[in-house]
C-alpha cells in the first residue's frame, strides 16, 4: 500500500497504475489501506462483507503491481545484465520468459530483461478494460481469476529475485522493512484466496514460514 512508502520520492520501474478516484474500486482500495493501517494483515486481506471477490482481487493485484514496481525501482541500479545475466531466485531456481503471444517459446534472458518483459506484460493486462473493467456495472470476464493467478505468480518471481539476489542492497538502502511488509501482505493475500500453487512459492518457502508463523 502506498502508505508503506510515506512521501519518499520513489523511483518506479514502470509508470504507476492508478485506480480512478471516486470509483468503487478506489473506495475498496481506501478500505484496504485503512485495515492495513490497523496492523492486522490477516484481517486486512479478507474479502469485505458484501463485496465481489473478482473486484477485491483486481484492486489488490493493481496495488501489488504498484508496490513491486516501487520496490524493484529502488534496486534497478544493482540489477544489471552483468550482475544478473539470468533471471534466478537463488542457485536452484531459474525463470525463462514466455507470454504465449509475442514470445511463445520460453527464452533465457537476464533478470532486468525478464522483469521488464514481466512488468510490461502485467501492465498490458491491467490496462485491458475487458480483463480489468474499471467502470461500475461492467462484468469481469469468466477467465479473470486465471489471469489474476498468472499475474500474481509472475509478480512473486520479482520478490523472489529481490530477496535472493539483492537483499544486501535492500538493507543498504534501508528498505528491508518495506520489502518484508509488502511481501507479507502479498503472501497473506494469495494464501487467503489460494491464488498461487505452493510449488511456485518454493524459492521463498522458508521466509514465508517465518513471516507467517507469528500470525497463525
Amino acid at each position: 500500500m502506498s502508505f508503506l512508502f510515506g512521501s519518499r520520492s520513489s523511483k518506479t520501474f514502470k509508470p504507476k497504475k492508478n485506480i480512478p478516484e471516486g470509483s468503487h474500486q478506489y473506495e475498496l482500495l481506501k478500505h484496504a489501506e485503512a485495515t492495513l493501517g490497523s496492523g492486522n494483515l490477516r484481517m486486512a486481506v479478507m474479502l469485505p462483507d458484501g463485496e465481489d471477490l473478482n473486484e477485491w482481487v483486481a484492486v489488490n493485484t493493481v496495488d501489488f503491481f504498484n508496490q513491486i514496481n516501487m520496490l524493484y525501482g529502488t534496486i534497478t541500479d544493482f540489477c544489471t545484465e552483468e550482475s544478473c545475466p539470468l533471471m534466478s531466485a537463488g542457485p536452484r531456481y531459474e525463470y525463462h520468459w514466455a507470454d504465449g503471444t509475442n514470445i511463445k517459446k520460453p527464452i533465457k534472458c537476464s533478470a532486468p530483461k525478464y522483469i521488464d518483459y514481466l512488468m510490461t506484460w502485467v501492465q498490458d493486462q491491467l490496462d485491458d478494460e475487458t480483463l480489468f473493467p474499471s467502470k461500475i456495472g461492467v462484468p469481469f470476464p469468466k477467465n479473470f481469476m486465471s489471469v489474476a493467478k498468472t499475474i500474481l505468480k509472475r509478480l512473486f518471481r520479482v520478490y523472489a529475485h529481490i530477496y535472493h539476489q539483492h537483499f544486501d542492497s535492500v538493507i543498504e538502502l534501508q528498505e528491508e522493512a518495506h520489502l518484508n511488509t509488502s511481501f507479507k501482505h502479498f503472501i497473506f493475500f494469495v494464501q487467503e484466496f489460494n491464488l498461487i500453487d505452493r510449488k511456485e512459492l518454493a524459492p521463498l518457502q522458508e521466509l514465508i514460514d517465518k513471516l507467517t508463523s507469528k500470525d497463525r
